[in-house]
């Protein structure tokens, strides 16, 4: 019979070991690169996006506001509309100029007025 002989295992020492984790490296794929570029962009588009929304803020009460003294005040009598008013206070300028400027100037979502309300006429169109 014959016999077999085994050779004994060889165990990486303590040393080898570190050697071989030292040598290993970190590596990004194309998704973590993709995650690190999100994070590190995230606070930019942030502070973007709050300067765009504070600069149409400081534009929107600029162009509603107007110096004192550069409109003349009309008040609505049963009837009237907004056309009728711009062609009676401008009939010199396009009613459709006067009307965009009279619903800028009174902030108007639209177009409908009531008997009573006071509405501002910007300067420039009503009539000396």
């Amino acid at each position: 019979m014959s016999t077999i002989e085994y050779a004994p295992i060889e165990y990486p020492s303590i040393r080898h070991a570190a050697r071989l984790t030292a040598r290993t490296r970190l590596r990004l794929t194309a998704r973590g690169r993709r995650v690190l570029t999100a994070l590190a962009a995230t606070p930019l588009v942030v502070a973007v996006a709050a300067g765009v929304l504070a600069g149409g803020a400081a534009l929107a009460s600029r162009e509603a506001s107007a110096p004192a003294g550069s409109f003349e005040t009309v008040t609505v009598t049963a009837g009237d509309s907004l056309w009728s008013i711009a062609e009676d206070v401008a009939p010199g300028h396009d009613p459709r100029d006067v009307v965009d400027a009279i619903m800028r100037l009174n902030a108007l979502d639209d177009a409908a007025v009531l008997a009573g309300e006071r509405l501002a006429i910007p300067a420039e169109f009503v009539q000396e």
